[in-house]
């Protein structure tokens, strides 16, 4: 069966961090480029799911859309 997972790739000045929405856990890739973190991240998602079983996935509510904004905030 394959679970389709929405994920963010974040660029920062050292390589790019990626991360799987809709999963029960902290799943994280990183990589040089794009490509390497989303396959990075697709290898961790595999991984959690084959040592925490499929509990990592019930419950979820699927993530329909995934928005990103930015914020201003006051900080002392």
């Amino acid at each position: 069966m394959i679970r389709q997972f929405k994920i963010i790739v974040e660029k920062h000045p050292d390589g790019y961090v990626a991360y799987p929405l809709g999963l029960k856990g902290v799943c994280v890739g990183q990589g040089d480029t794009y490509e390497e973190a989303l396959s990075d991240v697709k290898s961790a998602i595999a991984f959690h799911i084959e040592t925490f079983g499929a509990e990592v996935l019930e419950g979820e509510m699927p993530v329909l859309e995934a928005f990103v904004a930015e914020a201003g905030i006051p900080v002392s």
